[in-house]
């Protein structure tokens, strides 16, 4: 095995080790062979007698210390002092803000059941539109019954399409609300949430 052909299956062995400490290996194991055809080896003899490149990846792979997980900084006197001090201030803030989260969460629900109360209206006024027409052609006013019924069957296919229309809105309210809740939670938490 040549010099190259070396370096090629260290660098590939390595690929595990981040791209800093592949390359200082691999700077450090060519200078060692350079260093050994110095002293009167041939490229191959200079390879062999740094020894197998298989056991050097392992060594090198199992010497990498797993890194330690971050620890929490502590807050140091001056940052706590200017917490206390500033509390005035950044706690109206996320007062605020909370309230004006939950003012728009509100304001989305509103909306939502103002569909649905739509929807009903609609409902209500196919089954009485109906009724009406029925009454009115019973009694001799064929022509405002007919029109009557009409509506009521107009507002009845409106129904439908808002029913869908709601259903619709409400499933899409009701997943942004645990995909917000669940990356607040994610925050609060420390923990990175998963989309």
């Amino acid at each position: 095995m040549n010099k190259s052909e070396f370096l090629n299956e260290l660098r590939k062995g390595l690929s595990t080790l981040s791209e800093t400490e592949i390359e200082e290996r691999v700077v450090f194991y060519s200078e060692m062979i350079d260093d050994r055809i110095e002293e009167g080896l041939t490229e191959e003899e200079a390879v062999a007698a740094i020894g197998s490149v298989y056991e050097i990846i392992g060594q090198a792979v199992t010497e990498v210390p797993d890194e330690k997980p971050k620890q929490k900084r502590k807050l140091k006197v001056w940052e706590i002092v200017l917490l206390i001090l500033g509390s005035p201030i950044w706690l109206s803030l996320a007062a605020a803000a909370l309230v004006v989260a939950v003012s728009l969460y509100l304001s989305v629900w509103a909306i939502i059941i103002s569909f649905w109360s739509v929807f009903g209206a609609f409902i209500v006024t196919s089954f009485g539109g109906i009724i009406g027409g029925i009454i009115l052609f019973t009694v001799g006013k064929t022509l405002n019954g007919v029109a009557l019924i009409g509506c009521g069957i107009l507002f009845a296919g409106l129904a439908i399409f808002a029913f869908f229309g709601c259903k619709a809105a409400s499933k899409g309210t009701v997943l942004l609300t645990k995909k917000c809740f669940g990356r607040l939670k994610g925050r609060i938490m420390g923990k990175e949430e998963i989309s």
